[in-house]
């Protein structure tokens, strides 16, 4: 999932109570009307929007500054789709909120790396490093996952979710600082590295081919970081909306998301289908791990 915020918050309230005044998708007089939420509209989502229109579609989009506001919205009718979050974070949701939004479609993944400037190779991270990583829950987990997939610690049990508690010291090369997500990229001339988000990258001019390391986006392990077109689980055949996730997947758009994301996001292409059963999987953990 990527982190941006280009509108502040009380335009943002204003856009959003006149965009979802509408009571669901409908025509109009230049077509069929698709209401869609997202935390990150950017040139890729522009582009989205002139090809869909060009299939006569009119895509009236929200740009949320809350990423749980996307949801609440999908799941309250005021909007029609959302398209601004993983698997991992849609599960979550859905067993908090005892709902079952659907993925109908894939978009990209956007693997999660870690960045130094005191170090020029992994192997140079001294043993007590410190490694800055995100306090939200979601990422925490994978940061962690991907500071074990590199070697330098050790998570105990089988969680789907673990927290720095969850760490072997004994066993680790290197200790953890959670701190805001927003904060990992300012940290990095304090700590040893940081494993920061791919929006924080290009908000503090870090470039993304700099990375000591990533996660494998073709691992089974990164299923569940899969971005997702979601619609309510009574929608997921509704022919307009898998005819927008067609349409994602058109070159032009997916040249300006490789412009915007400096070629750090990697195209996925997985059916619905096989989405929902990495979705289950996804919240079976979720509801184990509680």
């Amino acid at each position: 999932m990527k982190f941006r915020r280009t509108l502040a918050i009380p335009v943002l309230i204003a856009t959003a109570a006149l965009t979802l005044t509408a009571c669901g998708s409908d025509d109009d007089a230049s077509g069929t009307v698709v209401r869609i939420g997202t935390t990150d509209k950017d040139k890729a989502f522009e582009v989205f929007e002139q090809k869909a229109k060009e299939q006569g579609i009119t895509l009236k989009v929200t740009n949320f500054s809350d990423y749980k506001q996307p949801n609440t919205a999908l799941s309250q009718k005021q909007i029609d789709l959302n398209l601004f979050q993983h698997l991992q974070f849609l599960g979550q949701y859905n067993v908090a909120s005892s709902d079952t939004l659907t993925p109908i479609g894939s978009t990209y993944i956007v693997p999660l790396g870690l960045y130094s400037k005191k170090h020029k190779a992994l192997a140079d991270i001294p043993a007590g490093g410190e490694i800055a990583i995100p306090n939200d829950p979601t990422n925490q987990a994978r940061a962690l996952f991907v500071l074990q997939a590199a070697g330098l610690l050790k998570i105990t049990g089988t969680s789907v979710q673990p927290t720095p508690a969850d760490i072997d010291k004994a066993a680790s090369k290197v200790r953890v600082t959670p701190v805001d997500a927003a904060q990992t990229a300012l940290s990095l001339p304090s700590v040893d590295g940081s494993v920061i988000n791919n929006t924080f990258l290009d908000r503090s001019g870090v470039d993304p081919k700099s990375a000591l390391y990533k996660d494998d986006p073709n691992n089974p392990a990164a299923e569940p970081y899969i971005n997702v077109i979601v619609s309510r689980a009574e929608d997921k055949t509704n022919p307009t909306y898998l005819k927008l996730v067609e349409i994602w997947k058109d070159p032009a758009v997916a040249t300006a998301h490789a412009e915007t994301t400096k070629g750090t996001a990697v195209a996925v292409n997985r059916p619905g289908p096989e989405l929902e059963q990495i979705l289950d999987r996804v919240q079976q953990g979720i509801r184990t791990a509680k």
